[in-house]
C-alpha cells in the first residue's frame, strides 16, 4: 500500500494517555481498574512492534477502540455506584 506511514512515537503516546484518561472516567472501580490494566497490557505487548504495516493495523484498531471507550465512559458516567471496600478513601490515583 503506497504512501502509508507508521504512526509516530508522539501519535501512540497521545492516544495511550487518550486510553488512560478515558479508563479513569470510568465511575466503577471494576471497569475502570479493567480498563487501565488492559490498556497497560496492551501498549506493553505491541512496544517494540517495528513492522510499519503491523504498527499502522495496530494504530487504526487502537483508534477505533478508544471510541469505543470513549462512548462507554460517557455512559457509565450517567450513573452512580457506591465506593467499594478496596478503592481508596481519596481521589483516584492513576
Amino acid at each position: 500500500m503506497p504512501g502509508f506511514t507508521a504512526p509516530t512515537r508522539r501519535q501512540v503516546l497521545s492516544l495511550y494517555k487518550e486510553f488512560i484518561k478515558n479508563a479513569n472516567q470510568f465511575n466503577n472501580y471494576n471497569f475502570r481498574e479493567y480498563f487501565l490494566s488492559k490498556t497497560r497490557t496492551t501498549f506493553r505487548k505491541n512496544m517494540n512492534q517495528q513492522d510499519p504495516k503491523v504498527l499502522m493495523n495496530l494504530f487504526k484498531e487502537a483508534k477505533n477502540d478508544l471510541g469505543v471507550l470513549k462512548r462507554q465512559s460517557v455512559i457509565s458516567q450517567m450513573y452512580t455506584f457506591d465506593r467499594l471496600v478496596v478503592e481508596p478513601l481519596q481521589g483516584r490515583k492513576h
